[in-house]
């Protein structure tokens, strides 16, 4: 009910902000399964736009745990379904809590495989969580402002989804099944980026 209400707040927020969101190939999203949706981390309101765009699926989200030293935050991270993740020493639980409710809730998750804006290296997280929940990747990517100040100026923002990856034929997630799934989703993010906008560079905003 939380996140519902919340994704609607965020939805009216983006359209007063920049009300030049676009999002293609939404059909390619499965219905009535849970999925991992990953995409190449290149702001920190892309989730908020891949929330949005999953519409009416409801997500849950990693997040560094830094982000629950604040009380409020805290409280909205974890009412939106945000689970902590240590950066620097995942842990067992960075595996097990998505895997634990993809199998046994209703949520889908949110996931960044280079796990930061300034990193275009894809994690194996990604891989082993969808091969033990059992459940398809779905790749997009967001084409749009990387700045506050471009975002304001209402300039498009594109978000494409690309088909599903199944992983079930991989037998194992070692290293070469993990670099097998890795591969798969960047040449679909490489993909994507090309059908939107083949000229579009990413760059680091500091």
């Amino acid at each position: 009910m939380f996140f519902t209400f919340m994704r609607g707040v965020v939805r009216v927020v983006l359209f007063i902000i920049n009300g030049n969101a676009h999002y293609e190939k939404k059909d390619r999203i499965p219905q009535n399964e849970n999925y991992i949706l990953v995409a190449p981390h290149r702001t920190w309101w892309e989730p908020l736009y891949l929330a949005v765009g999953g519409s009416p699926k409801k997500f849950s989200f990693m997040a560094k745990k830094e982000l629950f030293k604040n009380p409020f935050l805290s409280f909205i991270l974890k009412h939106a379904n945000a689970f902590p993740v240590d950066r620097e020493k995942p842990g067992p639980s960075a595996i097990k809590t998505p895997v634990k409710t993809l199998k046994n809730t209703d949520l889908s998750l949110v996931m960044f495989p280079s796990g930061t804006r300034h990193s275009s290296e894809l994690k194996g997280g990604v891989a082993l969580i969808a091969k033990m929940a059992k459940v398809k990747i779905v790749p997009a990517v967001y084409q749009g402002p990387l700045t506050l100040k471009d975002l304001f100026k209402r300039r498009r923002v594109t978000v494409r989804f690309g088909e599903p990856i199944d992983v079930s034929d991989i037998t194992k997630m070692d290293k070469e099944g993990i670099a097998e799934v890795e591969r798969r989703m960047q040449a679909t993010f490489d993909r994507l980026d090309e059908e939107i906008n083949p000229d579009f560079k990413y760059e680091v905003k500091e």
